[in-house]
């Protein structure tokens, strides 16, 4: 029986495990987030964002985030980022973006939230966009999928530290009583309704009257029929 080298079973050996270390270490996110007060419920809090640039032949032209629950489009304010590059809200998170950068050189941006939401985590779902149109999605919840969420660890609410209203929900207008407003037409109604049944003769319409007065009509032309045929039996 032929033997293996004691040294080359030893590269074998060391091959294998090497593989199976990086099969389970967890995929970066190629996409990073910090905050300056990474903390539940923190007010103002600026947000800063590294898109690192992954093509060889293109560079990165827009980034849009889907925002985590608990923060909405209207919490978020653009701070700073790659010159001549706007933000834009949308109805579930923001783009930012704008001139091509160059070739690997990655985007850093940064936004301030209104306040953090009461959470352990926030995930920021982000499509990052190339100008050859290629796009990485950085939109994975589970740490080791193969393309997870920029991820942000939050430490618990400081004491005493509470909600407060959300953005949008201070933008709407205020009414000085809305709901009698909207109970009245449905009060009219009730009563136009009620009004309608009613005339001046013992609360019968004159379309009740006239179906009566058929009746007794009927009525009386068959009492009249029935002894008249009886009287010619008779005779």
């Amino acid at each position: 029986m032929s033997r293996i080298p004691f040294s080359r079973l030893s590269v074998a050996v060391a091959t294998a495990v090497a593989a199976v270390a990086l099969t389970a270490v967890p995929a970066a996110a190629h996409t990073e987030v910090e905050a300056d007060k990474a903390q539940a419920l923190a007010e103002n809090v600026t947000i800063t964002f590294h898109a690192e640039a992954e093509s060889d032949s293109s560079g990165i032209k827009q980034v849009r985030v889907v925002l985590p629950e608990g923060i909405t489009p209207a919490d978020v304010t653009y701070d700073k980022g790659p010159a001549d590059w706007k933000f834009t809200a949308d109805k579930d998170g923001y783009t930012v973006g704008g001139k091509e950068l160059k070739t690997g050189v990655s985007a850093e941006y940064s936004v301030v939230v209104r306040q953090l939401p009461d959470a352990k985590e926030v995930a920021f779902k982000t499509l990052q966009t190339y100008g050859d149109g290629h796009v990485d999605r950085w939109i994975e919840l589970d740490e080791n999928g193969e393309n997870p969420a920029p991820t942000l660890a939050l430490k618990a609410a400081a004491p005493g530290a509470k909600p407060i209203a959300s953005a949008s929900a201070t933008e709407t207008p205020a009414s000085a009583d809305p709901t009698p407003a909207a109970e009245e037409p449905t009060a009219t109604a009730s009563a136009q309704a009620a009004d309608s049944g009613k005339d001046d003769d013992g609360g019968l319409s004159a379309g009740a009257w006239t179906g009566i007065g058929a009746l007794v009509v009927a009525a009386a032309a068959a009492v009249v029929f029935a002894v008249r045929r009886r009287s010619g039996v008779e005779e």
